[in-house]
């Protein structure tokens, strides 16, 4: 059993990409947990509750196989945050499982994690990840090794999906 940490917005994270991801990775009996820039109730844009266990600066990366960074227009507290850049560094560094979702992907890229790699966003990103590196990838859902991306809410079912096929391969 894999151990996962979802970053959301502490307000106005998409619910879908969180509720819907969360559901297929629990039916694949992994543990998860949620950090945001603060600890508790976090409030998604169509009005969903999820509950902070703690704040992206105080992930301990060996203690979980994968990052999921979940979209939603708050998700843009992540874009130059050099927390949520040094979570997605060094879950990489370590070979682990790195997702987003959304406009999402935009961290991953800003942290300098998708230069020369296939991924994909929301179509108000594409030049956003394309001017980091990116190579756009048409496709709803992406995955070049390590890292998984997708469009947006429309996928989120799928992005669990493949989020479950990695870290139980």
């Amino acid at each position: 059993m894999a151990k996962v940490i979802f970053v959301i917005a502490p307000e106005d994270f998409r619910d879908e990409e969180l509720f819907m991801t969360q559901e297929e990775v629990a039916k694949c009996g992994h543990e998860m947990w949620i950090a945001s820039h603060k600890t508790g109730t976090c409030m998604g844009v169509h009005g969903g509750i999820a509950q902070s266990d703690l704040l992206v600066e105080d992930v301990d990366t060996t203690s979980f196989d994968g990052v999921v960074f979940v979209g939603g227009q708050g998700s843009r507290v992540f874009f130059d945050d050099p927390h949520a850049w040094m979570l997605a560094q060094a879950m990489n560094g370590q070979g682990k499982m790195v997702a987003a979702i959304c406009i999402a992907p935009v961290v991953l890229a800003n942290a300098g994690l998708l230069k020369k790699k296939n991924a994909t966003v929301f179509e108000s990103e594409i030049a956003t990840i394309e001017a980091k590196g990116a190579i756009y990838s048409e496709s709803a859902l992406t995955v070049d090794g390590n890292i998984i991306t997708a469009s947006g809410p429309d996928q989120a079912r799928q992005f669990g999906l493949e989020i479950c096929k990695f870290l139980t391969a």
